[in-house]
């Protein structure tokens, strides 16, 4: 089901909130927003939201012989790019990013917040449909920037993502998690891609070394050690902006 309000703050702060209201948001159920006041992204800051491109999100259940939870951002990315390869031209450089990011040519065109709340787990994603937002530091991109022939709209956008997302997380539950790790793998940064990653209190650079068990990026650094991030951002040195 495909809940939409004209507007609202967050669309992932809206469905926090009725579960923290003791409410019942059943898997499948999708809420968008047509625009959003105050959108965030990762470590809260903020998704530029104006009318024209999609702000959704759903809950995931989490169940007890599920993988982690974290782990979901693999199979939103997934779904990102299933839907990117039905909304874009034939052979489009569609690529995902640890963690949370889908870019085409290096230029960022969606996003992805998981926020956790007891055992459910609110997946937000954004998608530039009409318009890419300027973001300072950052090229980004759109759907309809990359495909002037794309004549659907944020709704129809939704309607794929929420497809393949449904189609994802059977799987993430039904195989085992490297099956989920591997596809992500061959639509991701090649391994030997140059990054820096971690935050902004520690920033290694090196080379992309894959995936550990559990989704943690692995980091060759210049010395041959191996370093692993659990959490925070990466920048590609071949990354637009």
């Amino acid at each position: 089901m495909i809940e939409t309000v004209a507007q609202t703050g967050s669309t992932n702060a809206d469905l926090l909130a009725r579960i923290a209201a003791g409410g019942q948001v059943p898997e499948g159920h999708w809420l968008r927003a047509e625009c959003q006041q105050s959108g965030r992204g990762r470590q809260g800051r903020p998704w530029i939201s104006p009318e024209g491109n999609l702000y959704c999100s759903t809950v995931v259940s989490v169940r007890e012989d599920d993988p982690t939870a974290h782990t979901l951002s693999f199979v939103a990315g997934l779904a990102c790019h299933d839907m990117l390869v039905r909304s874009l031209m034939l052979g489009a450089p569609i690529m995902l990013k640890w963690p949370n990011d889908a870019l085409v040519g290096g230029a960022k065109i969606a996003g992805i917040l998981l926020e956790r709340s007891g055992s459910s787990v609110v997946v937000g994603v954004g998608v530039n449909v009409s318009h890419a937002p300027e973001v300072p530091g950052r090229e980004t991109t759109s759907i309809a920037f990359e495909n002037p022939k794309h004549d659907g709209g944020p709704a129809s956008v939704l309607t794929i993502l929420a497809e393949s997302f449904a189609a994802r997380l059977q799987r993430w539950r039904n195989q085992p998690l490297a099956a989920t790790l591997d596809a992500w793998a061959q639509v991701a940064h090649p391994i030997g891609s140059e990054l820096t990653a971690g935050d902004e209190g520690s920033r290694v650079t090196g080379a992309f070394a894959g995936l550990d068990q559990e989704g943690a990026l692995l980091i060759r650094l210049a010395n041959g050690a191996l370093h692993t991030i659990h959490a925070g951002d990466v920048s590609l040195m071949a990354e637009r902006g």
